[in-house]
């Protein structure tokens, strides 16, 4: 089990745009050779937009895009012809494929916060596609076939409630809110985990409400 801190995260963004970027794993000018992906997980970005901000339409391919809004309201528009708000509890999924383009803004009254996902696909090309799943359940993983992953929101509401960790080949956690504990350690906001060949681990809230994004990974 290897646990990364928030304050561990490569900076990034525009602050004169109002743009701030918190990246997990090695991004743009952050490179580190060293922290590449985790299997199929080659970004987690927790970006924050303040009212109006935004990024301009910009290009992908061969990559899935999995968005989770944290506060406020995220405007997507893509060259599918996609536009389409999403708010928390939402998991928005661009599958860039052969290539598309798209823009996210924050296009609301209140600053916006989300964490964008990026992973890769085990097969290259195929057609660009878009899918939102309006407030997905606790209960109700979002499958990546493309990517041979899932992803699981666990919610822990009281002091002490336990949630499980899939039995996988790799997970990796992302705290959302709260705190939690995983085997030792007390992981909070921004705080991850990543997890390779563990049974039986349960997340044990010790501060709620607690929320935290973990990815069902294979080999």
């Amino acid at each position: 089990m290897d646990v990364r801190r928030a304050d561990e995260r490569y900076p990034g963004g525009d602050s004169s745009a109002g743009i701030s970027s918190f990246h997990a794993l090695s991004f743009g000018a952050h490179y580190d050779p060293d922290n590449l992906r985790f299997g199929a997980l080659i970004a987690c970005n927790e970006e924050r937009l303040a009212p109006g901000a935004g990024f301009d339409e910009h290009p992908h391919s061969h990559t899935e895009i999995v968005t989770w809004v944290v506060e406020g309201e995220l405007t997507h528009r893509d060259t599918t012809g996609h536009e389409t708000v999403v708010r928390p509890g939402d998991v928005q999924r661009l599958s860039s494929a052969s290539g598309v383009r798209h823009v996210e803004r924050n296009d609301g009254p209140e600053p916006l916060t989300f964490v964008q996902m990026w992973l890769a696909p085990t097969a290259p090309g195929g057609d660009p596609a878009y899918e939102i799943v309006r407030g997905i359940a606790d209960s109700t993983p979002y499958a990546v076939p493309e990517a041979d992953a899932m992803l699981h929101v666990r919610r822990l509401t009281t002091p002490g409630e336990r949630a499980e960790v899939p039995d996988a080949p790799r997970a990796y956690l992302h705290v959302v809110h709260g705190t939690v504990r995983l085997g030792p350690h007390e992981l909070g906001p921004g705080d991850s985990a990543r997890v390779e060949g563990e049974k039986g681990l349960e997340l044990v809230a010790t501060a709620v409400p607690a929320e935290v994004l973990v990815w069902e990974l294979g080999e």
